[in-house]
């Protein structure tokens, strides 16, 4: 005999369960599938263990998707403002960290939390370590075959997300549910990741490992005023993770080292004034003193004094520091990148409900889309909206 549910929301990450606890409350009897052990992984590990939770300017100019209008509609429905009023709710402490950006104050588990007592207040259950081997139309329903049993449902919505973190379980299956019924997948990548360079840039780049400084980087359309940091392997920070998105093999990094200083200006009057002063001297009170030094070492003007230069050098030093042309040798891939570009393509399906047009019994949602955004809580705010919004209709 088939177990019978409503709804069974396949992924219990910030989507499904978003979506689950909503369906819930709606009186729908709701199940949660997932084959991981624990619910909310990538929740846990976001944010450095604190969750960036939302972000009070979500709005549509910060998602990425080959159909930008998709998103609207349920951005509009349930706002930032929605989900903190639930996060204070449950009396979480949070933080406005950066402009927008809100974090818990003690840590993300609180928020996984929240919303596994929000589905077991709503009648949602929670199935972990389940995998799903088949799922096939059975009437106007769902069948699924799973390693706990057959489960037919009025309705199968798929939160499974992308591809990357693999570690945190993540794998291809809502791609591959999406193809087995008929929907476009569009080209996926790793975003929100930091870049590898080659090995001269890389050699130079982990002898500063763990220097940071703000920056404005450019590349293709984007362009960011974030800091950047310097690992072993690379570059990454916000700046590097932004520009992420954007960024293309063989494509190079415009980097503004010193976005709050007219170099040319103050070099030349430096030069004027104070003729017998290093570059590197100068250099080392705008930037943290290692990257000063070994920028001045790449550029062979350690030792030389600002009066000693002449105004071709004048004007390739401010080059360098201004509109510094990083190519790098890829990113880091899946393994470390925060979310996934591209996804499951949205023209055939509702951008209020969720339903795949022509089968209201399959609907997809979150991370599964081809809609991302850009760093700093875009990415839950689109979790959580899609979720009430499907949750709701489902």
């Amino acid at each position: 005999m088939a177990q019978t549910y409503d709804v069974v929301v396949i992924g219990a990450g910030a989507a499904g369960l978003m979506c689950a606890l909503t369906a819930g409350y709606e009186g729908r009897r709701v199940l949660v599938l997932d084959h991981a052990s624990k619910a909310g992984k990538k929740i846990l590990m976001s944010g450095g263990g604190r969750c960036n939770f939302t972000n009070l300017a979500t709005g549509p100019e910060h998602f990425f998707s080959a159909n930008p209008h998709f998103c609207i509609s349920a951005l509009k429905r349930y706002t930032p403002g929605h989900f903190v009023e639930l996060v204070e709710r449950h009396g979480i402490e949070h933080v406005e960290k950066a402009p927008g950006q809100l974090f818990c104050s003690d840590s993300a588990k609180q928020v996984v939390s929240m919303l596994l007592t929000e589905c077991e207040w709503a009648g949602a259950e929670v199935r972990l370590k389940t995998r799903v081997t088949s799922l096939e139309r059975h009437g106007e329903g769902m069948r699924l075959e799973t390693s706990s049993g057959v489960i037919d449902a009025g309705a199968v919505v798929i939160a499974t997300g992308g591809l990357s973190i693999p570690t945190m379980g993540a794998t291809g299956f809502g791609y591959d549910i999406a193809r087995q019924f008929g929907l476009g997948v569009t080209e996926t990548r790793a975003a929100l990741v930091p870049f590898t360079l080659t090995s001269q840039w890389r050699e130079r780049a982990a002898s500063l490992a763990g220097v940071s400084c703000p920056v404005t980087v450019e590349v293709g359309e984007g362009r960011y005023r974030e800091p950047m940091l310097f690992t072993h392997r690379g570059v990454s920070g916000p700046a590097m993770l932004q520009a992420s998105s954007h960024w293309q093999p063989g494509m190079a990094l415009s980097i503004d080292l010193l976005p709050d200083t007219d170099v040319a200006g103050e070099l030349a009057t430096m030069r004027h004034e104070a003729p017998k002063r290093r570059v590197s001297t100068w250099l080392g009170e705008r930037l943290p003193k290692r990257l000063a030094q070994a920028w001045c070492e790449w550029q062979g003007v350690t030792e030389q004094p600002l009066g000693a230069l002449s105004n071709q050098e004048l004007a390739r030093l401010e080059k360098e520091l201004k509109r510094w042309q990083l190519k790098p040798a890829g990113t880091e891939g899946w393994r470390t990148a925060e979310v996934t570009l591209g996804g499951v393509e949205t023209q055939a399906i509702s951008s209020k409900t969720f339903a795949v047009e022509g089968l209201p019994a399959l609907r997809f949602i979150g991370e599964a889309l081809d809609v991302t955004g850009q760093l700093g809580g875009f990415n839950f705010q689109w979790a959580w909206a899609s979720g009430v919004a499907c949750g709701q209709a489902v």
